[in-house]
Formats: C-alpha cells, structure tokens, sequence
C-alpha cells in the first residue's frame, strides 16, 4: 500500500495509490493520515481490500491533485546524525557511540514538487538524502525484538540544512528548521512491502550529477536499535517520523562546499520506495 495526502478542490485528504488515481480515505471514514496510520492493521487491512476494489469512478486522477508532505505536520519528526561511517568521516567528526538525536519541526515539512526556499539568514544551505520510518502505533520501551510490530512504513526524507547556522553552535535544530527544509514523500510505503528496510540504494543528484549513492545496509545504528533507544524516553506516536541519517556525498563534506543553488532540482531515490522531486528557489530577501 502507498499511502499519500494531497489537497484537491480546497479540501485536503489522504487516500491510497491506485494505478493513476487516488482511493480516497474519506470515504471510509479517515479525514487524515494519521487518523488511517493510528486506527491499526485491521482497518489498513479493510481499506486496502476496498482500494483493490475500487472502480475508476471512485478514484481522484491523480493528476488533479497536489501532494502534500503524506504526514502533512508530523507530531514528532526525530533525525539521526552521523549515521552513516562515511558521512561522520567527511564531517569531521567522531564515529558516535550512541545515536545522535536532533529534531526537526512541522513549519519545515513540504511536500513533492513544493520548493525548498533558501533563506537570506544561510549562506550554506546544504542537502541530506535520507530513509524514513514511519510509526504505526504508540511505542514506549519497544525493544528491538518486536520493533516491526511499531513501524508502519517507509518513506524520503531530505534533512535540508543551513550549515553555518547549524554549526554555530552544539546544538542543531534552528539550522534543521527553517521554512521548507524538510521535503518528505510521495508517499509512505507499508512495511509489509519492504520485508528488509536494511538494503536499500539510496541516491541523490542535481542537475543529472549524482552526488549521494549508498545503501541503507551501511547505516550504524538500525532501525530496531533506533525504535528502541527513542521509546525509553519518550513515547512515540502514531505518524511520527524516524529519519535515519545520510550518507557521504554531501556539500559541506565536498573540496570546495557544494551548496545548494536557485535553479536547481534535488532528486532522491530510494529503492521500493520511489523519487522525491522538489526545485530549489531563492526567497525574496535573497532575489
């Protein structure tokens, strides 16, 4: 199942893929995302049956819809530094211990095709292709031998970021955060459609060049040790978003810096999963 949102006729939605259309999710009762994500393997499993069912006349083309973000405005979007060996080497930093949590908020989510707008307060705004979880289910002391029971899917996340302001200080979430520097989607693929998350290419370009290619076998900390050491401390929720760091590749790790430029189109493909697309504008402080 791939789940998606998206805004049509001035209303917004949820509803799941369909060949070139959209079932959706209202007419079953789910005004949302994570109203469907939190309601639990019955109901997904009821939805999908009526899905498979679905005539034409009850689809939306999808090419009359604007995709959102598919968790439009996450409760929780939780991102892991130094993920991946390669890319705490060309930072300059120590393999980490333990994860490296820092947070991203809601006001930074757009969706597919929306545009990653460079603020006039980065002069280093960088790119972060990265692999998402998707929580299905409240999770507290998960441990890592039930973790699949908490994940509802899989999604892109690009983990946006303005690197001086970041690295001004220990602490990174201002310069994770600002406006338009969290593009995730199209879509949430089901668990159930990648039996193994850890063997995944992943690989990001601009403009043709690519400039990430890895694997999500390469991540230091997997998603069951991810889950489990989040939910000793805090609870998960329903929809919130686990992204599990970048790979090497990125402009702040590159001879000169490559940071992103107006004009540009990031590309992010994630094996089963599929291509996030989003241009690259200046805004108007920077024009």
């Amino acid at each position: 199942m791939r789940l998606v949102s998206f805004k049509h006729s001035g209303r917004t939605g949820a509803g799941i893929l369909h060949g070139s259309g959209v079932f959706p999710l209202q007419d079953i009762g789910y005004d949302d995302a994570v109203s469907f994500i939190a309601a639990g393997p019955d109901a997904h499993q009821r939805a999908e049956h009526v899905e498979a069912s679905a005539s034409k006349r009850d689809l939306l083309p999808l090419e009359s819809l604007h995709l959102t973000a598919p968790i439009p405005r996450p409760q929780k979007i939780l991102c892991i530094g130094l993920n991946y060996r390669d890319h705490a080497i060309e930072s300059k930093m120590e393999i980490p211990s333990v994860p490296t949590v820092f947070a991203k908020f809601s006001n930074a989510v757009i969706g597919p095709g929306d545009p990653i707008v460079l603020s006039a307060a980065t002069q280093k705004p960088d790119y972060e292709a990265e692999f998402a979880v998707v929580i299905g289910r409240r999770a507290k002391h998960v441990s890592t031998s039930n973790w699949k029971d908490y994940v509802f899917g899989y999604t892109i996340v690009n983990d946006v970021s303005a690197r001086d302001v970041q690295l001004a200080t220990s602490q990174w979430t201002v310069g994770k955060s600002f406006d338009t520097f969290a593009p995730i989607g199209p879509h949430i693929v089901t668990a159930d459609e990648i039996p193994d998350p850890h063997a995944l290419d992943i690989r990001l370009s601009i403009g043709g060049e690519t400039l990430q290619h890895s694997n999500t076998r390469e991540l230091i900390f997997r998603i069951p040790e991810l889950i489990e050491y989040l939910s000793r401390g805090m609870t998960l929720e329903p929809g919130d978003i686990i992204s599990t760091g970048t790979p090497a590749g990125v402009g702040l790790g590159r001879n000169p810096p490559r940071w992103l430029r107006a004009g540009e189109e990031v590309v992010i493909e994630i094996e089963k999963i599929g291509t996030l697309r989003n241009p690259v504008i200046a805004d108007q402080a920077r024009s």
